[in-house]
């Protein structure tokens, strides 16, 4: 149980609060400090839990638990993250106690998110608090609140907290994966930086990934902040691997935040040729144009665009985008293939799913039409070669269904599926004739649950590309080929000697709104 509540200590600067020379002895100063760190992060996990919430209640979610954690304005990510982890593991508890007391009143119910971090940080956390309205307010009513733990567990006829809490799958330690942004630097170079204190091995086949153990943790890792490395899984880099691109190409990427996949395009394109990212949601594309920014793309690469706005309301027919050569493809979809990974068992809506068929859920049959819609229009591009179409599900309806269905229209416009990653040992779900050349990745392999396709336009003699050689050249090409992040910074130090402005990814883009929300 919680420990008795203890009172605010005087923090005057008065004889008793001060050591024999005057000042505040150090383990005042400490404590002090420890009290102002905590003060911010449950304010920063407030805000974060609030998105987090209204983003699970209305299923419109602005990001997964790590990424909002993980965001460019969360300062003291390490505490922040286990405090909305935690809050959200004991939330049922929480809000039941801060009913069941009456804390929660019209006053502070603007602030809820707020109450019930600083809730769950004094009754199971630290204990104490001594500066906020908030800390305040629960350290008066601390005991009030202890007691109603006290009655729910009688209630529930529990000996303890912990046997009221739901069963919370735990995660499975996974390798980290992370993938070298050669438009800045070379493999060779972080391999010799990071084996300085982890253990670091090269991916067998996607170029410049690199694989350390479980749990390493490298978000405030300078190689991980400067944009030279990104925390980026495997599955997920093998998708734009298996668009392969060319150097010089036109590419589209149609929902491209947070934008990962964009700045892989341009590092496997070596800075060459141009990339439209368009990506609906507001807020999101702001966190694509960080991404951009801070992969050095929008310095190194010929052209990139970001287009806010919906993929949907392109016209495959504009002159904009009558060169657009392949189009990488990941739109909305479950996300089931990594809920683990994005922590959605701490969600209150996890209990909910779990008492229908996921897979055959309202959400995922809307999710799957809006999937072969965005299939069918980005197949419509006239010049259009290659189009990878991945998701980040592990169901049939996103992935298999959608393929099949819009297949016949794919092959009246002239295109074949391929089979991207041969060696790869896990293709699809064998529902229909050819799903033995799309590829899925399961946490069985210690993955995320990925699914990839790749449809390939024939040439004009009537024989399809062969996709399956260009992916492996290009794959040793890129491995071999460490000299072009070299070549660019050269690039970009003779551009500033020669005084050359290099313009941000926002002075590119092409923020093309309408009224309704579309293009134009």
């Amino acid at each position: 149980m919680p420990p008795p509540p203890q009172h605010p200590k005087n923090r005057s600067r008065g004889p008793a609060a001060t050591g024999g020379n005057g000042r505040p002895p150090r383990r005042m100063a400490s404590r002090d400090a420890a009290e102002r760190a905590a003060f911010f992060a449950r304010r920063e996990a407030a805000a974060v839990l609030r998105r987090v919430l209204r983003g699970d209640a209305t299923r419109r979610a602005a990001g997964s638990i790590k990424s909002l954690v993980y965001s460019p304005t969360v300062r003291n990510k390490r505490a922040t993250f286990a405090l909305v982890c935690q809050t959200l593991k004991y939330l049922p508890i929480l809000k039941e106690v801060l009913g069941s007391s009456g804390v929660l009143n019209s006053k502070w119910k603007r602030q809820e998110e707020l109450v019930i971090v600083t809730a769950y940080d004094i009754l199971f956390g630290q204990g104490t608090a001594v500066s906020g309205s908030a800390e305040q307010l629960i350290m008066t009513h601390k005991d009030t609140l202890s007691s109603a733990l006290d009655r729910i567990c009688a209630k529930k006829k529990v000996s303890s907290v912990e046997d009221l809490l739901g069963n919370k799958t735990p995660v499975k330690p996974k390798p980290r994966f992370l993938r070298v942004n050669t438009l800045k630097t070379t493999t060779e170079f972080v391999v010799e930086e990071l084996s300085k204190i982890h253990m670091v091995a090269k991916d067998d086949m996607v170029p410049d990934m690199l694989v350390l153990p479980p749990g390493t943790d490298l978000h405030s890792h300078p190689l991980v902040t400067n944009g030279e490395v990104f925390l980026q899984g495997k599955a997920s880099c093998m998708v734009a691997v298996a668009l392969c691109p060319k150097p010089g190409w036109k590419v589209l990427d149609a929902c491209a935040a947070p934008g990962n996949k964009t700045v892989h395009l341009a590092a496997l394109m070596n800075g060459q040729g141009g990339i439209i990212a368009c990506e609906l949601n507001k807020e999101r594309a702001k966190t694509l144009q960080h991404t951009i920014r801070r992969s050095g793309a929008n310095i190194i690469f010929i052209d990139i665009q970001t287009v806010n706005g919906d993929f949907l309301d392109i016209d495959s027919n504009d002159p904009s985008y009558a060169e657009v050569r392949a189009i990488l493809l990941d739109p909305s979809c479950s996300g089931s293939g990594i809920s683990t990974e994005r922590l959605d068992y701490l969600l209150p809506s996890h209990s909910r799913d779990d008492q229908d068929d996921a897979s055959t859920s309202s959400r995922v049959l809307k999710l799957s039409a809006f999937q072969k819609k965005a299939l069918s229009h980005a197949l419509s591009f006239p010049s259009v070669e290659r189009v990878v179409y991945s998701t980040c599900s592990i169901h049939q309806a996103e992935n298999e269904d959608v393929v099949s269905a819009v297949l016949p229209l794919a092959t009246s416009l002239g295109f074949e599926l391929a089979t991207p990653f041969p060696q790869w040992h896990r293709r699809g779900l064998p529902v229909f004739e050819g799903s033995e050349h799309l590829l899925r990745t399961d946490p069985e392999d210690g993955l995320e649950g990925f699914f990839v396709s790749l449809f390939v336009r024939k040439a004009a003699g009537g024989d399809a590309e062969e996709p399956n050689e260009d992916v492996t050249v290009e794959a040793r090409r890129k491995e071999s080929n460490e000299d072009v992040a070299v070549e660019s910074r050269k690039k970009q130090a003779r551009r500033r000697r020669s005084g050359v402005r290099a313009f941000s990814s926002l002075r590119l883009s092409r923020m093309i709104l309408c009224s309704n929300g579309g293009f134009w």
